[in-house]
């Protein structure tokens, strides 16, 4: 334990190299089987690295771009809705007053809430976006060389399957669920992300497209991604139609992610990555703790990981997978494991 305390803190001091380095591991992981059917179909494997590494580069592009763009006008337009919240926290302070509550303690409360200054942030957060072209230009060398070590992938695994089974086999576990996991997540996220943007469309919402990002993003988060998503158009539709607007924001974010994320989305991944609810939620506070914000988006990837690294290399730790695995998992194993003794027997 003590151990454990001291490898945690160390990647916390680390993060600024390891979030990118997982990052960049688990794009390429999860376009690896691209390149693979060009090569099978006579592209040169030098051809298929440079279409992996360009179209990787072109998304995060087109990402940055919409962030910095959307940002921007966030920051001119807020302070636009200065009265409309002073007059949200006048209602309220009328609302609470109803129940004992001291109005000018409610306006002591939600004074710190300045648009103005709120408007200031965005335009710092958006420096910080743009400033962020050395630690861009670190993750983008690092897709590009894991690209190109990605074609001999499959050697090195056999070579390892030789020394040392049981890791091949952790190590081939995690590609293949971490693979899935993002597979389904992205195809999900997007078609969430264009839902959400013409919802908000129709709603009159400013900055559909900053949002459907948003919930692209936050789409990776598991557990609290849809609260992060829903908060800022939820709150600027209070600001620019009253409640009726942000109720309309709620309800039509709460039936898109309820009947693709709860409904439709586990019919296809179901448990692929065979980590318990809990799991799941405790992994994301402990990687967005060490890492930050990529942690958080890196959760289930760095989980899968260290589970691979730690616990399913070694059988005597199959304690520790019956206590982290998904019940549907532990279904499966067991299966596998009747399957294999009535075939040895």
């Amino acid at each position: 334990m003590a151990a454990l305390v001291i490898v945690i803190a160390g990647m916390s001091v680390a993060a600024w190299l390891i979030a990118p380095l997982v990052l960049a591991l688990v794009i390429v992981i999860g376009l690896s089987p691209a390149p693979r059917w060009l090569r099978a179909r006579g592209v040169p494997a030098w051809l298929t690295t440079t279409i992996l590494v360009v179209l990787v580069y072109a998304v995060l592009a087109l990402i940055v771009f919409v962030l910095v763009v959307s940002i921007a006008r966030l920051a001119e337009i807020l302070p636009g809705y200065s009265r409309q919240a002073t007059e949200f926290v006048d209602h309220l302070a009328r609302f609470l007053a109803r129940f004992g509550v001291d109005r000018q303690q409610v306006h002591d409360a939600l004074n710190g809430i300045d648009l103005d200054r709120l408007a200031s942030f965005f335009g710092s957060l958006l420096d910080a976006v743009t400033g962020i072209g050395g630690g861009l230009v670190f993750l983008l060398s690092l897709l590009l060389f894991l690209s190109i070590d990605a074609a001999s992938a499959d050697d090195r695994f056999d070579i390892v399957a030789k020394d040392r089974p049981y890791i091949a086999r952790s190590l081939t576990g995690f590609v293949r669920d971490t693979r899935q996991y993002l597979w389904v997540t992205t195809i999900f996220g997007f078609l969430i992300a264009v839902l959400d943007t013409v919802g908000l469309m129709f709603l009159d919402i400013p900055l559909p497209i900053l949002w459907g990002v948003l919930s692209f993003i936050t789409n990776y988060i598991p557990n609290i991604g849809f609260l992060l998503g829903v908060a800022p158009p939820a709150l600027l539709g209070l600001l620019a139609g009253g409640w009726q607007l942000m109720l309309g924001v709620i309800v039509l974010y709460a039936v898109l992610n309820f009947l693709l994320q709860s409904v439709v989305q586990p019919r296809f991944v179901g448990d692929a990555v065979g980590l318990s609810g809990t799991t799941t939620f405790v992994s994301l506070i402990l990687w967005s703790w060490v890492l930050g914000p990529l942690g958080a988006i890196l959760a289930v990837p760095l989980t899968l990981l260290a589970k691979a690294l730690l616990v399913d290399v070694d059988p005597r730790a199959r304690w520790v997978h019956a206590l982290v695995a998904s019940g549907q998992r532990l279904r499966l194993d067991e299966e596998d494991d009747g399957g294999v003794r009535r075939g040895g027997g």
